[in-house]
């Protein structure tokens, strides 16, 4: 498995964990240092420093080619070319995002207008934003998908983490960072339980063969 845009090393861990020998691809020395350190149980994971569309991986030499929430950053025509030379003849590329649930819970209906208010340019930079006509003209032929239901818990902090984690959002530099910590503050304690937060997404898997 190639893990293309592997970061630091969440989508590898499940193939590691199912018996795959995987090559991460990251550009990023820091997100590969941490890759490595994430994953130093694992002898079948090797890393590489390169790109959707120079991998530097050799011709005809993985089964899957996957992106776990990275392809919508990716050149979408020399992508296309590399994920081809570096499959083999029966391939397949793996494309995956975690999609938030925008409107099944109260708290989500309320986190997604606090999105709206606080984000920079939320709209035009979320992942969700990817579309079947993108997906179809990178597959070019018609392509399968999986839908799984997904959840992560977390407490104040780590819902504020996961918030901050997205480029779209204000950092500490902001003029409007207090108030826009203050108002999560305000969200969770109304719809927390026991201290934790429910949020729902649906992990979409797109796939086929090039």
């Amino acid at each position: 498995v190639a893990d293309v845009g592997c970061g630091t090393g969440i989508s590898s861990r499940m193939f590691l964990e199912n018996g795959n020998r995987v090559i991460g691809v990251e550009p990023n020395a820091a997100m590969r240092d941490a890759a490595v350190g994430q994953l130093a149980e694992f002898p079948r994971f090797s890393i590489v420093d390169g790109t959707s569309a120079d991998t530097t991986l050799p011709e005809a030499s993985v089964d899957v080619v996957t992106a776990a929430q990275a392809f919508h950053w990716f050149e979408s025509v020399a992508t296309r070319r590399e994920f081809a030379r570096i499959l083999k003849p029966d391939g397949y590329v793996v494309l995956i995002w975690n999609i938030r649930q925008l409107d099944t819970t109260p708290f989500l209906i309320e986190y997604e207008a606090f999105l709206q208010q606080f984000g920079n340019d939320y709209n035009f930079v979320r992942h969700e934003n990817i579309t079947e006509r993108e997906l179809a003209a990178f597959f070019q032929k018609e392509y399968g998908l999986a839908t799984f239901a997904n959840v992560q818990v977390f407490d104040f902090d780590g819902l504020k983490g996961r918030m901050l984690s997205s480029s779209y959002m204000p950092n500490e530099k902001s003029p409007i960072y207090g108030t826009m910590i203050e108002e999560l503050r305000g969200l969770f304690a109304k719809h927390a339980e026991n201290g934790r937060i429910e949020v729902f997404y649906d992990t979409n898997v797109y796939f086929s063969q090039l």
